[in-house]
């Protein structure tokens, strides 16, 4: 009987060690609006960071923020350095080869190229992207050399210099930097509006079924009571992409 209850009170320990965990929320903190540095705190705010804490508070979630260079974020996510990531990463194929996704927190929104002229020739022209991310895919299988940078301003900057003619990007990330250039940069001819990937979801190890699970319920509970709306109008503007 004794060891019964030596077992039990064991396993109410260790139920509770599990429940009290801190989740480490992956994040790069480089690709504004959807997750970047606060100048004046230092921090990483943006999008993402506000709806991961919400996420976190609805599924009464202990939770942190790690941030990783994109280049090492899916291996470090596997590695365990953190649980979960957040970092602006649209859902394809082969990243569910490596990885799960969570539903799609953002409705599949546009690539676009941007360049200095808008009658640059992306299809047989140098054009830069993010490392390892779906429009670098894309590039790459246009018949363009592609040039790859570790963050996306590095790959603006490359446009700005002429060390390449053009960049791929989300729209999102882009629409802001064209609109402050002042005109330096626009977007290319016919190619401001290109269809990727599958919508940007949350990424966790594969074995982390549970966890995947209680993240999922909430992002369907936001997308039910509109919040999740609210939130994406809020940080991409009234003509944001919506969930119906």
């Amino acid at each position: 009987m004794k060891s019964l209850t030596i077992a039990a009170v064991a396993l109410m320990l260790t139920a509770g060690l599990a429940q009290a965990q801190t989740i480490r929320m992956g994040t790069e903190g480089a690709y504004a609006p959807y997750n970047f540095i606060d100048d004046a705190t230092g921090e990483v705010t943006g999008f993402e960071i506000e709806l991961g804490n919400e996420l976190c508070k609805r599924a009464e979630l202990d939770c942190t923020w790690v941030r990783n260079d994109w280049d090492s974020i899916i291996p470090n996510l596997v590695s365990s350095n953190y649980d979960t990531i957040m970092a602006g990463m649209n859902i394809n194929a082969e990243r569910q080869a490596v990885i799960a996704f969570t539903q799609p927190y953002t409705p599949p929104t546009p690539s676009a190229y941007a360049a200095l002229a808008a009658d640059v020739d992306v299809e047989g022209g140098i054009v830069a992207a993010q490392t390892s991310t779906i429009q670098a895919g894309y590039v790459a299988e246009s018949g363009a050399t592609l040039i790859e940078f570790p963050n996306p301003d590095q790959a603006v900057a490359a446009v700005r210099n002429g060390e390449a003619d053009a960049i791929l990007a989300d729209r999102d990330f882009l629409a802001p930097i064209v609109e402050e250039s002042g005109g330096e940069l626009v977007w290319v001819e016919g190619m401001d509006r290109v269809a990727l990937g599958e919508g940007i979801g949350m990424g966790l190890r594969q074995s982390d079924t549970e966890l995947l699970e209680k993240f999922d319920a909430q992002i369907t509970a936001m997308k039910e009571d509109g919040s999740l709306n609210d939130m994406i109008k809020k940080w991409f503007g009234d003509d944001a992409l919506l969930f119906e």
